[in-house]
């Protein structure tokens, strides 16, 4: 994987000038758009979309202080007019490119990126690997703001309003695994991008076969394989250390990769106050 995001950076700088065919080049590569995108976001820290944007503008900037015709930068890269090329620049580099021109900068600089993989190997992940037939997820959905760290707001708030039997009421219904309460995360952006919308649902899994209450929302899941990290500790803190581990070390080390579908998350032991908190992250994955 680490070797398929470099030549992936690669062809990025070799493209800057046109629009990457991302599933093309994961098909070369023997991957994924879904896993490439979902790898390239954890380990860079920015969506894909991002990087490709700051290096167009970190190029486009040194054609710019050389004095050419703003349309033929902007049309160089990429850019239908003069205008969209300045509000893309100033974006990125926070001032205009009129500006910069006068002034030499500032310029915000973005390196291009090479991936590289330690392993340290000093904490062992509590993972195993299921084969689950198709099963429904059913509970109370609402689309929220993808928050990477910390507490999700949106996400606090619309379970918050949930009344309070509500919860034993879901409880009773699950019948399959994943067990319990579960968060679940659908429809997510393939970037992974902060802000970026995704349906959360606050419910159980049935199984196929289970009718679900009609003033519940579900969502189908196939049959499939699926990896299982098992964390525990301050909450939600160490679930989101887990969940980037499974992009630094876990899809690196292993012969697996992301399929598309919900990611799950099971809490199966909690503090009164949620301060702590043991939890089961279900991830769909594939043979990679």
């Amino acid at each position: 994987m680490i070797s398929a995001l470099n030549r992936l950076v690669d062809l990025v700088e070799r493209n800057l000038t046109e629009d990457l065919d991302v599933k093309a080049v994961a098909s070369a590569l023997g991957t994924t758009e879904y896993h490439l995108r979902r790898m390239f976001s954890s380990l860079a820290g920015m969506p894909l979309s991002e990087y490709v944007r700051r290096r167009r503008m970190t190029v486009a900037a040194a054609d710019v202080v050389r004095g050419d015709d703003l349309l033929s930068i902007a049309v160089r890269h990429g850019y239908g007019s003069a205008e969209a090329f300045g509000r893309a620049f100033r974006s990125v580099h926070g001032t205009g490119p009129g500006d910069v021109r006068r002034d030499g900068g500032p310029l915000r600089t973005q390196p291009q990126l090479r991936f590289r993989l330690t392993v340290e190997g000093s904490t062992p992940m509590d993972t195993r690997i299921v084969d689950r037939p198709a099963f429904r997820l059913a509970g109370h959905a609402a689309r929220v703001p993808l928050i990477h760290q910390g507490v999700n707001p949106h996400i606090q708030q619309h379970v918050a309003a949930l009344p309070q039997d509500e919860h034993a009421r879901l409880r009773a219904l699950g019948d399959t695994e994943p067990a319990g309460l579960l968060s679940v995360s659908a429809d997510l952006d393939p970037d992974r991008a902060e802000g970026s919308e995704l349906t959360y649902l606050h419910g159980v899994a049935v199984a196929a076969d289970t009718p679900a209450p009609g003033d519940l929302d579900t969502i189908e899941v196939p049959a499939g394989r699926w990896a299982v990290f098992r964390t525990a500790g301050p909450y939600p803190q160490a679930l989101q250390q887990a969940w980037a581990a499974t992009a630094t070390e876990w899809f690196p080390s292993n012969p697996w990769r992301l399929r598309p579908g919900p990611e799950i998350v099971a809490v199966l032991d909690r503090a009164d106050d949620l301060s702590t908190a043991t939890c089961e992250l279900w991830l769909p994955i594939e043979p990679a």
